[in-house]
């Protein structure tokens, strides 16, 4: 199976594919930075605000790869699907018996990106997931009203680590039974004093979804416009040596 493509033109802005995109909180950062995304999500995602194609993305790159249309892109973006090891889930899945309900696709990901042979991100959150923490960001580096660290391996490039601004107070809502103010927000469950969707929108700078379950699984756009915008400096510094 082809996918077809528009053709490049000499101009262009480099391509970027978003694997595992959900509704585009990175693709849109890339996008921010200077990239032309595409994005690959199994499920219908009507909210992603760029070219979007519905498909398994193992199999999509899989295909790319074959064909050597995969020749058309730049950079790979990919958030493989984490509650298999992440510390938000991992308790809670095993105390319910969903211990084993999720998919650890880091590792077939990762040799599907190195035989690409383009230079490439796995982005993850903290807790138990075997990536490299080449480049860790959190909100409050962007002076977000969100916290949300989170992990990013690069491969066949490199970043400069951001500087950890210390937190300014709490994460607001409860916690153990008792409710705690706080500047921050956090995107993830329902009730308990979690943030309307405006609130989430406003958070991470997201608003072109108003679907509580993509708001909480995106990254901010603000991490991937700095990983994008670090990448095509570097780029266009070797083109220029």
């Amino acid at each position: 199976m082809t996918h077809l493509f528009p053709i490049r033109r000499r101009g262009d802005r480099p391509w970027l594919l978003d694997l595992f995109c959900c509704a585009g909180g990175a693709g849109a950062g890339y996008n921010w930075a200077g990239f032309k995304v595409v994005g690959v999500d199994i499920a219908p995602r009507p909210n992603y605000p760029f070219t979007f194609h519905q498909a398994d993305a193992l199999t999509f790159l899989t295909d790319l790869i074959s064909s050597g249309e995969i020749g058309r892109f730049s950079f790979i973006h990919s958030s493989p699907p984490c509650q298999a090891k992440c510390n938000l889930s991992v308790g809670t899945n095993a105390s319910r018996g969903w211990g084993r309900s999720h998919v650890d696709l880091v590792a077939p990901t990762r040799e599907l990106l190195e035989a690409s042979g383009l230079p490439y991100v796995i982005e993850q959150p903290n807790g138990r997931a075997e990536i490299r923490r080449d480049v860790w960001l959190c909100g409050e580096m962007f002076s977000l009203r969100v916290l949300r660290h989170r992990n990013f391996e690069l491969g066949g490039w490199t970043s400069p680590q951001l500087e950890h601004p210390k937190h300014l107070g709490r994460v607001r809502g409860w916690r153990h039974g008792e409710f705690h103010d706080g500047p921050y927000v956090a995107p993830y469950g329902n009730g308990g004093g979690k943030p309307s969707i405006p609130e989430l929108q406003a958070a991470m700078k997201i608003p072109w979804t108003d679907v509580r379950e993509e708001l909480t699984e995106a990254i901010p756009p603000a991490y991937t416009r700095y990983l994008g915008a670090t990448f095509l400096s570097q780029a266009r510094a070797r083109r220029a040596a």
